[in-house]
C-alpha cells in the first residue's frame, strides 16, 4: 500500500516530462560518444607507450653506434669475433675445452651376435631421436 500511495502522490507536469525526456535523450546521445572518447584515450596511451619503447631502442642503437666509432672497440670486436691478430702474435685456439663430464660416454665395440630386445622398439627409437636432437655436444669419432 505504501508504494501506491507514493505513486499516487507523484504529479508530472509537462515541464517535468520534457526535462526528463531531454535528460534521457542527452544520455542516449552522450553514452556512445563517451565510449568513443575512452577508446581513443586508450589508443593514445598505447601509442605513447609504443613511442617511448621506440625512443629507448633509438637511444640504445645510438649508444651502440658511438661505441663503434671508437677504434679500440672495433679492434676488440675484430679480435673476439673474427679471431684477428696483430702481426707477430701467436694465437692458440682450443678445439675441445669442454668438461669431460659434459662429453657423452664412449661406446663399446659392436657385438657380432644378434640380441632380441624385450621392449617395443618404437618408443626407444623416439627417445633416441629426441635425445640426439636435444644434445648439446656431439660425440667425437675415435
Amino acid at each position: 500500500m505504501d508504494v501506491r500511495e507514493w505513486a499516487s502522490g507523484i504529479r508530472l507536469s509537462a515541464f517535468s516530462v520534457i526535462m526528463l525526456s531531454l535528460v534521457v535523450l542527452g544520455a542516449w546521445v552522450l553514452v556512445p560518444t563517451l565510449g568513443t572518447f575512452i577508446d581513443q584515450r586508450q589508443k593514445i596511451a598505447a601509442l605513447e607507450q609504443s613511442i617511448q619503447v621506440s625512443e629507448d631502442e633509438i637511444t640504445a642503437l645510438e649508444k651502440e653506434r658511438e661505441r663503434w666509432d671508437d677504434p679500440a672497440y672495433i679492434t676488440t670486436q675484430a679480435r673476439e669475433r673474427l679471431y684477428y691478430v696483430k702481426p707477430g702474435e701467436v694465437v692458440y685456439l682450443i678445439d675441445n675445452d669442454l668438461d669431460p663430464a659434459a662429453l657423452p660416454q664412449q661406446q663399446g665395440p659392436v657385438s657380432d651376435t644378434l640380441e632380441e630386445t624385450p621392449s617395443d622398439w618404437m618408443p626407444q627409437l623416439l627417445r633416441t631421436l629426441t635425445s640426439a636432437g636435444l644434445s648439446d655436444t656431439a660425440a667425437v669419432a675415435p
